[in-house]
């Protein structure tokens, strides 16, 4: 499709493309294409901190025995797992949704009132959903944790790294519990060089060793350019994106350059060259395509560095390649986005785990919209004082960490609910709509 589109812009210039097709493999050609904001793109990015930040809260409520935990206990050390802003408090955000999240109170051994949560019958509905799609789908994410594995350097990954990566790739939140033991004899968790503990895939799976560029050649029936490594990939830029003549000569001539498969070895390739750089833009395409929204945060990348064998400073591909990622800027972080996959701001190809995301956004909306307008005041006022007989609290749980649940809960136990407009939350409806 590519190779049409720039063929129609291009004059056939045999000698000069002799000429790119030399340096470029010989060199990295000096070509710097500009970033351009794309507002759709963004959209897409926006919003999602807060709905991720709320699922995670859905699935530790949810896990735990009693259903229901103290605040100390979501805003202590699972805090930094949120990635919420630091000057929010937990307790600020989750009663921002009072349709998912429950709240009564239970005092603590010096008879102050300590908030607790629970989930509430529209949120265990909907964690249950998920937990069946993931289980109808579980063979879908065995392979997509086998590739992700397989792209790396002795098959093995930090399980730090690839918690960061869980949320993007569908996992459950405790999948290292709920998830990895059904395949003991396919991964095994082991301790790293460094102490850190990192699952290991105990062998080869060479029928998932093909990319997704290779399969989507391959149903296009260009086997031919899949055995002679022509691939290219597919490009677009927002409207109004102007190249440079030049800029257009080195990518139609960068495309016709040999495509090495991520799960190919590459130490025989200069880092230096510009085939080089096409085998870590078609790493990053392959990573994006095992994501269910196909997109992550920059720093997630970042720390694969030396798992997945590149070079220093190899997310530059990211700024040279703006018609194969996009890097959103919101949400004070940057967000790689697989261009290809998105018509707008709408995936081309939905996976039945963001169906259900797509849910609890709505749920989300809903509850909201609905505490703005001063719905759930009552049952709140009428929950602050109720004698709690759902959830099952223990002495020693309820005493516990009696400091820290004081200095969350000060100023927010019994106050009525501010009107907190983010544009953030704003802008996460837009996956329900």
């Amino acid at each position: 499709m590519l190779r049409s589109i720039l063929g129609c812009q291009f004059s056939n210039n045999h000698h000069r493309g002799l000429w790119f097709r030399h340096i470029q493999r010989c060199s990295l050609v000096n070509v710097k294409l500009k970033w351009v904001k794309d507002r759709v793109l963004d959209g897409v990015v926006t919003g999602e901190r807060e709905l991720r930040a709320a699922w995670i809260i859905m699935s530790i409520i949810a896990a735990n025995r009693d259903g229901c935990l103290p605040i100390y206990r979501l805003a202590g050390r699972q805090r930094g797992q949120l990635g919420l802003p630091h000057d929010l408090k937990v307790s600020t955000f989750i009663r921002k949704y009072p349709n998912i999240f429950d709240e009564f109170h239970v005092p603590d051994s010096g008879g102050t009132l300590v908030p607790w949560f629970r989930l509430t019958p529209d949120a265990i509905t909907l964690n249950q959903e998920y937990i069946q799609v993931f289980q109808e789908n579980h063979k879908d994410f065995f392979y997509r944790v086998c590739k992700l594995l397989m792209l790396t350097k002795g098959m093995i990954l930090p399980i730090q790294t690839i918690d960061q990566l869980k949320w993007d790739l569908g996992l459950p939140h405790d999948y290292v519990n709920s998830f990895i033991p059904n395949y003991e004899d396919i991964f095994s968790l082991t301790r790293l060089a460094d102490d850190r503990a990192g699952l290991k895939l105990l062998s080869w799976h060479k029928e998932l060793a093909v990319s997704q560029l290779e399969t989507d050649a391959i149903s296009q029936q260009m086997e031919k350019d899949v055995i002679t490594g022509r691939l290219s990939f597919r490009v677009g830029f927002p409207r109004g994106y102007g190249l440079k003549r030049k800029s257009l000569e080195w990518l139609k001539e960068w495309q016709t350059l040999p495509y090495t498969s991520p799960y190919t070895d590459s130490s025989h390739l200069d880092s230096r060259t510009d085939v080089s750089e096409k085998r870590i833009v078609g790493m990053f395409h392959e990573l994006l395509h095992l994501t269910i929204q196909k997109k992550t945060e920059r720093q997630n990348v970042s720390n694969l560095r030396k798992p997945l064998n590149l070079p220093q400073k190899f997310t530059k591909v990211f700024e040279r390649h703006p018609g194969i990622f996009y890097i959103s800027k919101k949400n004070n972080t940057q967000t790689v986005v697989l261009r290809e996959c998105y018509d707008r701001d709408h995936l081309v190809h939905k996976h039945p785990v963001y169906e259900i995301r797509s849910k609890f956004a709505c749920l989300m909306k809903e509850g909201f919209l609905g505490r703005s307008r001063g719905l759930y005041k009552k049952r709140t006022d009428a929950n602050s004082g109720e004698n709690d007989e759902l959830c099952h609290v223990s002495e020693v749980e309820s005493c516990e960490n009696e400091v820290e649940s004081e200095r969350e809960s000060e100023g927010y136990m019994f106050s009525e609910y501010e009107s907190d407009e983010i544009d953030e939350t704003t802008c996460l409806f837009k996956l329900c709509e």
